[in-house]
């Protein structure tokens, strides 16, 4: 069914399984499986029940979503709504009493470059001292050449650690390390 502003609904005793595609914003009521793309807004609601691999600019759960979504602009999980599946998104919005179980990537972060412009931001470039390593007392004996070796293999072979998730609401903490 379409309405005057364009978009489409599926109705609450309607199935679709397979492959859909689209170029208008889509409102579920009913049923959705397989996977999804469109170029514009998923609205699942209350009734909805989409179990698919989703593709679109955004996204608003108030219904159930089982399976990853990926959106250019932003996906929403209302108070009503449920998914177990991954996000990606540049901008996720979880509200109170939301239900959701799985991993979410808004994108790159650059840790050192936001740690370097918080640090820096109030002192002016030509003021700021360069930034230099901690000096160390004693320089450690050099690795043999066989331990270097297998050194470098683990760490080829070990992938870089991701960093720390940040929960909402999480207290900002500052960590003080002594060295002897």
């Amino acid at each position: 069914m379409a309405t005057s502003d364009g978009s489409t609904i599926i109705g609450e005793s309607i199935l679709i399984s397979g492959s859909l595609n689209g170029d208008e914003d889509l409102t579920v009521r009913g049923r959705v499986e397989g996977t999804l793309t469109l170029t514009k807004t998923l609205l699942v609601e209350p009734t909805g029940i989409v179990k698919a691999e989703v593709q679109v600019k955004n996204c608003v759960i108030a219904g159930v979503v089982v399976g990853n979504v990926t959106a250019t602009e932003s996906v929403e999980i209302t108070n009503q709504g449920r998914m177990v599946g991954d996000i990606t998104a540049p901008r996720v919005i979880i509200v109170d009493g939301a239900s959701f179980r799985g991993r979410i990537d808004m994108g790159e972060v650059d840790v050192e470059g936001a740690r370097e412009t918080r640090a820096t931001r109030a002192i002016p470039a030509a003021a700021r001292p360069a930034l230099r390593p901690p000096s160390r007392t004693a320089t450690p004996a050099a690795p043999k050449p066989e331990a270097r070796k297998a050194e470098e293999a683990t760490m080829v072979a070990k992938p870089p650690a991701p960093p720390a998730p940040v929960a909402m609401g999480a207290v900002k903490r500052k960590v003080i390390v002594k060295r002897k």
